[in-house]
Protein backbone atom coordinates (compact mmCIF):
# COMPACT_ATOMS: atom_id res chain seq x y z
CA UNK A 1 0.00 0.00 0.00
CA UNK A 2 1.35 3.27 -1.15
CA UNK A 3 0.50 6.66 0.83
CA UNK A 4 0.60 9.75 -0.83
CA UNK A 5 0.51 13.04 1.64
CA UNK A 6 -0.16 16.50 -0.20
CA UNK A 7 -0.39 19.77 1.40
CA UNK A 8 -4.37 21.17 1.90
CA UNK A 9 -4.63 23.20 -1.87
CA UNK A 10 -7.31 25.03 0.02
CA UNK A 11 -5.45 26.65 3.03
CA UNK A 12 -5.15 30.40 1.43
CA UNK A 13 -8.93 30.46 1.14
CA UNK A 14 -9.89 28.97 4.06
CA UNK A 15 -8.01 32.34 6.15
CA UNK A 16 -9.34 34.35 3.59
CA UNK A 17 -13.09 33.09 4.65
CA UNK A 18 -12.16 33.90 8.26
CA UNK A 19 -10.92 36.63 7.99
CA UNK A 20 -14.07 38.04 6.30
CA UNK A 21 -16.57 39.97 8.78
CA UNK A 22 -19.18 37.34 10.13
CA UNK A 23 -22.53 37.39 9.28
CA UNK A 24 -25.18 36.71 11.95
CA UNK A 25 -25.73 33.13 12.15
CA UNK A 26 -29.52 32.08 11.40
CA UNK A 27 -31.13 28.68 13.00
CA UNK A 28 -33.37 26.72 10.77
CA UNK A 29 -37.23 26.53 12.07
CA UNK A 30 -38.47 23.10 11.82
CA UNK A 31 -42.31 23.46 10.05
CA UNK A 32 -45.11 21.04 8.92
CA UNK A 33 -46.61 22.30 5.60
CA UNK A 34 -49.25 19.80 4.17
CA UNK A 35 -51.65 20.27 1.24
CA UNK A 36 -55.42 20.97 0.63
CA UNK A 37 -57.52 21.80 -2.11
CA UNK A 38 -57.39 25.19 -2.30
CA UNK A 39 -54.69 26.38 0.57
CA UNK A 40 -51.59 25.02 2.26
CA UNK A 41 -51.00 24.82 5.79
CA UNK A 42 -47.70 25.19 7.20
CA UNK A 43 -47.40 25.00 10.82
CA UNK A 44 -43.98 25.71 13.12
CA UNK A 45 -43.29 25.70 16.64
CA UNK A 46 -42.58 29.10 17.97
CA UNK A 47 -42.36 28.62 21.94
CA UNK A 48 -42.47 31.86 23.64
CA UNK A 49 -42.73 34.40 20.83
CA UNK A 50 -45.19 36.73 19.98
CA UNK A 51 -46.84 37.85 16.90
CA UNK A 52 -44.39 41.21 17.03
CA UNK A 53 -41.32 38.85 17.36
CA UNK A 54 -41.70 36.88 13.85
CA UNK A 55 -41.50 38.85 10.28
CA UNK A 56 -43.74 37.12 7.47
CA UNK A 57 -43.59 37.71 3.93
CA UNK A 58 -44.72 36.20 1.13
CA UNK A 59 -43.68 36.94 -2.63
CA UNK A 60 -45.14 35.00 -5.08
CA UNK A 61 -44.34 31.22 -4.10
CA UNK A 62 -42.24 31.55 -1.33
CA UNK A 63 -42.55 32.21 1.84
CA UNK A 64 -40.07 34.00 4.25
CA UNK A 65 -40.63 33.21 8.16
CA UNK A 66 -37.72 35.24 10.30
CA UNK A 67 -37.69 36.49 14.11
CA UNK A 68 -35.44 35.95 17.36
CA UNK A 69 -35.42 33.77 20.67
CA UNK A 70 -33.64 35.73 23.30
CA UNK A 71 -32.33 34.12 26.24
CA UNK A 72 -32.26 35.47 29.82
CA UNK A 73 -28.57 36.97 30.91
CA UNK A 74 -27.95 34.44 33.74
CA UNK A 75 -25.85 31.33 34.97
CA UNK A 76 -27.64 27.86 33.71
CA UNK A 77 -27.11 24.38 35.03
CA UNK A 78 -28.66 23.35 32.12
CA UNK A 79 -29.47 25.28 28.71
CA UNK A 80 -31.23 23.30 25.86
CA UNK A 81 -33.76 26.18 25.26
CA UNK A 82 -33.30 27.67 21.48
CA UNK A 83 -32.04 30.64 21.58
CA UNK A 84 -30.81 33.49 18.37
CA UNK A 85 -31.72 34.31 15.48
CA UNK A 86 -33.62 31.95 12.93
CA UNK A 87 -34.65 32.21 9.34
CA UNK A 88 -36.87 29.55 6.84
CA UNK A 89 -37.61 30.34 2.99
CA UNK A 90 -40.10 27.78 1.27
CA UNK A 91 -41.08 27.09 -1.82
CA UNK A 92 -44.23 26.36 -2.06
CA UNK A 93 -45.12 24.24 -5.36
CA UNK A 94 -47.95 26.63 -6.78
CA UNK A 95 -48.70 30.49 -6.59
CA UNK A 96 -49.69 32.14 -3.41
CA UNK A 97 -52.07 34.86 -2.72
CA UNK A 98 -50.42 36.91 -0.58
CA UNK A 99 -53.49 39.68 0.31
CA UNK A 100 -55.18 36.24 2.04
CA UNK A 101 -52.44 34.30 3.92
CA UNK A 102 -53.57 34.33 7.63
CA UNK A 103 -51.33 33.93 10.14
CA UNK A 104 -52.33 33.19 14.00
CA UNK A 105 -50.12 31.84 17.08
CA UNK A 106 -51.44 29.83 19.69
CA UNK A 107 -49.88 27.67 22.72
CA UNK A 108 -46.01 28.19 20.63
CA UNK A 109 -47.36 27.00 17.10
CA UNK A 110 -47.67 29.37 14.41
CA UNK A 111 -50.00 28.27 11.74
CA UNK A 112 -50.07 29.29 8.14
CA UNK A 113 -52.93 29.62 6.01
CA UNK A 114 -51.22 30.28 2.48
CA UNK A 115 -54.44 30.45 -0.32
CA UNK A 116 -53.72 29.14 -3.55
CA UNK A 117 -53.61 31.84 -6.48
CA UNK A 118 -56.63 31.47 -9.01
CA UNK A 119 -54.17 30.34 -11.56
CA UNK A 120 -52.72 27.53 -9.34
CA UNK A 121 -55.98 26.05 -8.84
CA UNK A 122 -57.35 23.68 -11.46
CA UNK A 123 -60.02 24.47 -13.51
CA UNK A 124 -62.83 21.76 -14.75
CA UNK A 125 -63.23 21.82 -18.30
CA UNK A 126 -66.63 20.55 -19.88
CA UNK A 127 -66.41 18.81 -22.60
CA UNK A 128 -69.70 19.23 -25.51
CA UNK A 129 -71.08 16.47 -27.45
CA UNK A 130 -71.53 17.04 -30.82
Amino acid sequence: MTLYIQPYPYRRMIRRWAEQPQQPEYRSLGVNVREQDDAYVLSALVPGLKAEDLNIQVLENAVSIEGEYRAEEADYLLNELPSGNFRRVLRMPAEIQADKVEAKITDGVLTLTLPKAESAKPKKINISAN
